[in-house]
């Protein structure tokens, strides 16, 4: 065979996936406060897309789009992935034999949070007249600006320039972690000023800041409450024979009785080993729920959080308005382009509620008894089985329930949640969840005697007892997990608690 260039025309078949599908893909796996902010950043890109909180009732001026809900012949979930066309296609549900018809962000704001005593944003302090602003009007100050300002009415001059780098190196906790020496190197002043300055911060409030141990904060606010006698300084100096309840070795070092030392440890207790916390630190942000499920009757409502979702509308009239102007070829590009961009985004976003609630449903259907009877009940799941009865891909599934919070009577709960593995039972039942078996472990422990500490050896009979066939590793891996120490650590707490 002669070698030498040619042409060879070949066939071949592959799934390319457009921009448009991994949109679409990329929406699945959103929060609704995630799609909000990408809505945001699609209507500033796009001009012919508008949003709107209208109730679906109203008036949709410069649109004429029907409601997102009211489509037919639906097409299954997998066949968006594959074909990339059918997206804005409905799911294979038949809506009418549900009990729930607010599956879309274009749906009015359900009834079902407010069913649930919870209003739709997952605020609080929100009344008849709107929401509380005053609230809003000034945030806590962080631990540092609180330093800052009783440093700025007692340390004047120089020594104002030490304490703000003092004040710099106290981290959250309220704990001074870099040395007195190197600050006083780098800043060129002798260590006996700094020193100086640090005892001025040690007297500011919260009690204990600043301190470079435990043992120097608990024993800063033992100073405080007029404490601090030479009993307590050496209970103090040996707090890891208070974590290990060696109460016959303190009683010896500190020189005290038994009542003495009880007094001491109740004393102790009351002291904050982190005073820096109660100030500053990131605000806690309030988690939304994006799907909402209530009882109705003998079945479930399962509806979106549709006020999280602003309602996606194409602005047809402005696109007619364009259309009938002057245009080049690439002016007429661009719009059908964005006409196509928008509307493929209604189509997805739509698509995305009703795979949401297509998922949520079938996890209440399958997880019912723990939304009748609580955690104890929790079956184990996983994303195979709920892919297997929707008819959808695991990698859809996996994707829909990533990020997202589902708000019931029982509490808020990511729906990751509701997937746990099995537990074998030990009469040969159905398997139990790994979920309800960490709940019966804790509440065993809960409840167990002061004198009589649940070994893990002991757990593992209780449980049997039970109907759950565990390990005793699985037992120390559950309660680690748990956050609950060995029988040892518990036992040398609550001897502390007798004695306190």
């Amino acid at each position: 065979m002669g070698l030498g260039p040619r042409l060879d025309l070949r066939q071949s078949q592959s799934l390319v996936m457009t921009p448009q599908l991994q949109q679409a893909i990329k929406l699945l796996a959103l929060s609704n406060l995630e799609v909000e902010t990408f809505i945001a950043e699609e209507i500033e890109r796009n001009p012919l897309l508008e949003a709107s909180r209208e109730e679906e009732g109203g008036e949709r001026e410069g649109s004429d789009e029907p409601p997102l809900v009211e489509r037919d012949e639906p097409a299954g979930s997998d066949e968006l992935i594959v074909a990339g066309e059918s997206a804005g296609e409905t799911l294979d549900v038949d809506f009418a034999a549900e009990t729930f018809h607010h599956d879309s962000a274009s749906d009015s704001i359900g009834s079902l949070d407010g069913g649930l005593g919870l209003n739709a944003t997952g605020g609080a302090g929100a009344s008849e007249d709107g929401p509380d602003f005053d609230r809003f009007a000034a945030s806590d100050l962080t631990l540092a600006e609180h330093l800052m300002a009783q440093a700025g009415a007692v340390v004047t001059g120089p020594d104002m320039f030490i304490a703000a780098h003092l004040i710099d190196q106290i981290d959250e906790c309220g704990y001074l972690s870099a040395s007195l020496l190197d600050i006083a190197n780098r800043l060129g002043v002798p260590l006996s000023r700094v020193e100086a300055v640090l005892g001025v911060i040690q007297t500011f409030d919260p009690t204990g800041v600043g301190a470079r141990n435990l043992a120097e904060c608990i024993a800063l606010q033992a100073k405080e409450a007029d404490r601090y006698d030479p009993a307590m300084a050496r209970l103090i100096d040996n707090l890891d024979l208070v974590a290990r309840g060696a109460l016959p070795q303190l009683k010896r070092i500190c020189g005290v009785d038994d009542e003495d030392l009880a007094d001491m440890i109740r004393e102790l207790r009351n002291y904050d080993p982190k005073p820096g916390c109660r100030y500053g630190g990131d605000p806690v942000q309030g988690v939304v729920p994006d799907i909402f499920v209530a009882r109705r009757g003998a079945g479930w409502a399962v509806e979106i959080n549709a006020a999280t979702l602003p309602r996606v509308l194409v602005n047809r009239a402005y696109y007619v308005e364009l259309s009938a102007g002057p245009q080049n070829k690439a002016s007429k590009s661009w719009l059908s382009d964005a006409m196509a961009s928008a509307n493929w985004l209604v189509k997805a976003l739509d698509q995305r509620q009703r795979t949401i609630i297509k998922v949520a449903s079938e996890i209440v259907k399958q997880q019912e008894a723990f939304f009748l009877n609580g955690v104890a009940h929790l079956k184990p799941l996983t994303l195979a089985r709920v892919a297997d009865a929707i008819e959808m891909h695991e990698s859809t599934v996996s994707r829909v329930t990533s990020n997202k919070y589902l708000s019931c009577a029982r509490g808020l709960f990511e729906l990751k949640y509701f997937f746990t593995s099995g537990i074998a039972s030990a009469d040969g039942g159905d398997a139990v969840s790994a979920e309800a078996v960490k709940s019966a472990i804790r509440a065993l422990i809960a409840a167990e005697d002061p004198k009589r500490i649940l070994s893990d050896d002991t757990l593992v009979d209780m449980l049997r007892e039970k109907g759950f066939d565990i390990a005793r590793r699985t037992v120390a891996k559950y309660r680690e997990a748990l956050g609950i120490g060995s029988s040892v650590q518990r036992r040398r707490q609550k001897a502390l608690l007798g004695v306190a």
